[in-house]
């Protein structure tokens, strides 16, 4: 932990006393009689998750498409024409690269003259203003809750937050072995990185779609205060 936590133990040992009772400084994990969300989805396969999340993709007004490695570039080309060509604002993500992407983001939409912003730490504050500025952010899944249709965007250095609610648009790439029944999946997968000493995201970003609010007499609106549209590019080969 980095800095100092001050007067913590006096803190502690006041509360402790106004609840009349001795401070308890170890605490065992309850073991619960039952567990209802491990059962959500239990025993479904990766198709069935994939399906889930087609289905999910309906309630939450995100457009669902499914590609492979090979129809990735057309499908994600298609999509970024669909909502008007750039300004994009992408993070740096060497798995771009991985999933044959390279050309497509670095040469042929340079040469239609669509501008690509990669998030650049380096730019401090002028990658912000080229994600408000941006028409489309492109993103990618670490992990998807299939029951909700959420993606959990992991933020670092190389990955702009702003990315994925700044621009009009939003494209979230979904890798096939990311998704996983619901929330409970994700909880645990984050636990373990922290149980295992791994860096965590200083940032976790749950996303279900394009900005919406449900504020005033439970009416949805979509796209109120954030990317106005989603669309889902599911990555059948991972």
């Amino acid at each position: 932990m980095i800095g100092t936590i001050q007067n913590r133990d006096a803190f502690l040992n006041k509360l402790a006393s106004r609840l009349g009772r001795e401070r308890r400084t170890e605490v065992a994990k309850p073991e619960w009689n039952y567990n209802p969300q491990e059962e959500v989805l239990k025993d479904a396969s990766q198709d069935q998750l994939v399906e889930v999340l087609r289905e999910q993709c309906k309630n939450i007004h995100t457009n669902f498409v499914l590609a492979d490695t090979n129809t990735l570039p057309s499908a994600l080309n298609k999509v970024v024409e669909g909502y008007g060509g750039g300004p994009i604002v992408s993070w740096r993500d060497e798995r771009f690269a991985q999933f044959g992407l390279s050309a497509l983001m670095k040469e042929v939409w340079a040469a239609k003259g669509i501008s690509l912003h990669e998030w650049d730490y380096t730019k401090g504050a002028e990658n912000i203003e080229k994600a408000n500025h941006a028409n489309v952010g492109i993103t990618i899944s670490d992990i998807t809750l299939a029951e909700s249709g959420t993606a959990v965007l992991f933020s670092n250095k190389d990955r702009g937050r702003t990315v994925s609610f700044l621009p009009a648009t939003s494209i979230i790439l979904v890798p096939k072995s990311s998704i996983v029944p619901r929330m409970t999946q994700a909880a645990k997968i984050i636990r373990e990185k922290v149980k295992n000493g791994e860096q965590v995201a200083s940032c976790v970003n749950f996303i279900t779609g394009p900005s919406n609010s449900a504020d005033i007499e439970m009416i949805l609106v979509v796209g109120v205060h954030g990317p106005i549209k989603a669309t889902y590019i599911i990555i059948e080969d991972l």
